[in-house]
């Protein structure tokens, strides 16, 4: 009876310290996580090692040829570069066709349905004077892909720097202003809700062989984070295309586009950069500041280029004078007012246009 007794005294012993040792080993385990919570982390990231990888293609209207081992190992050229992307000319092999690739860095760019959201808009927009988005490409490590469509003729700054005798047409300035303000113009008002460009310079201007017009980047900052959406619009004050009133992206408004599409009118109007990098003591550094003080300076030859007056019997030049050259010179000033509230807004801005050509 006293041994059975003694026996059962150290089974109970036995597991009163099996419950305590086990009750200290899950408090020291749970403090172990809480202090070492990365490598916990870590551990539990690699437990789903096994998942494939996620990616996915968005395709829009004209994008039906495209998939992703196409994009993926198409053959691509850099043509630009940015803090917060690459952009690409790359030849699809299967379909044997040149589009623009847009790689956007990931740590750049919003997420979740934000993204999508804009991404969505901006893939459903159609004109015929602004650069289609045909595909959206997302890869497994937070890659994105832009697929657009690719215009031989390069863009309009290249035309204007170029100096060629085209640049110096009137009805091809004319042709391509008209263009590019029909484009804004469907920004503007042919939506649901405004999509204000934020970032239009005469690069974001693409050409085809017959020089018209597409505007694209239109509503990337929408893409991007703050951070990112500032220093596109800091690139765009160096450019000498920023609004003087627009400090922050966010602030980017209708008025705003106006001022930059003022400052590319006067780009094609006289041939010059929207930055003069090496200004003689009587010039300016901001090609809106060089008109203003050629005008008081009575400097009317610096207004335009000589030649857009000469007219060529094969081209229709006929209706290029020296008073609507001027009146075209007015518009663009108007646009590049300092004051917001005195630029006209697109659609007076298609209305004067039209009355030049009259």
């Amino acid at each position: 009876m006293k041994n059975i007794h003694m026996l059962e005294l150290v089974v109970g012993l036995t597991s009163t310290i099996l419950l305590i040792i086990l009750i200290l080993y899950i408090f020291l385990y749970r403090k172990r996580v809480l202090r070492n919570g990365g490598e916990d982390i870590e551990i539990m990231e690699e437990g789903h090692g096994d998942e494939e990888p996620i990616e996915d293609l968005v395709i829009f209207q004209d994008g039906e040829d495209l998939t992703i081992s196409d994009i993926l190992d198409a053959p691509g050229e850099v043509i630009g570069k940015s803090n917060y992307g690459t952009l690409y000319k790359a030849l699809l092999q299967r379909s044997n066709k040149l589009r623009l690739l847009r790689f956007l860095r990931p740590v750049c760019t919003t997420r979740g349905e934000e993204f999508d959201d804009v991404i969505q808009l901006l893939g459903f927009i159609r004109h015929p004077n602004l650069v289609s988005l045909l595909g959206f490409y997302a890869g497994p490590r937070g890659e994105k892909l832009l697929v657009h469509t690719f215009y031989r003729m390069g863009n309009l700054a290249e035309f204007i720097r170029d100096g060629s005798d085209e640049s110096h047409k009137w009805a091809i300035i004319y042709s391509i202003s008209i263009g590019i303000a029909k484009g804004l113009e469907h920004l503007h008002t042919g939506l649901q809700k405004p999509i204000i460009h934020g970032n239009l310079k005469s690069k974001n201007i693409l050409l085809d062989r017959n020089y018209q017009p597409y505007v694209s980047d239109f509503g990337l900052y929408l893409l991007l984070i703050a951070t990112a959406g500032q220093e596109m619009l800091e690139a765009s004050a160096a450019e000498g295309y920023r609004a003087p009133e627009l400090i922050k992206m966010k602030d980017a408004s209708e008025e705003t586009d106006i001022f930059s599409l003022g400052v590319i009118l006067l780009e094609l109007l006289s041939g010059k950069e929207a930055v003069n990098e090496n200004p003689t003591p009587y010039e300016d550094f901001y090609l809106p500041d060089f008109m203003r003080n050629a005008v008081l300076g009575h400097r009317i030859g610096d207004l335009f280029h000589p030649n857009i007056l000469l007219r060529d019997s094969n081209d229709d030049q006929s209706w290029v004078t020296e008073e609507r050259i001027l009146k075209f010179f007015q518009l663009a000033m108007a646009c590049c007012s300092p004051s917001p509230s005195l630029r006209p807004d697109i659609k007076q801005v298609l209305r004067k246009l039209e009355d030049i050509r009259k």
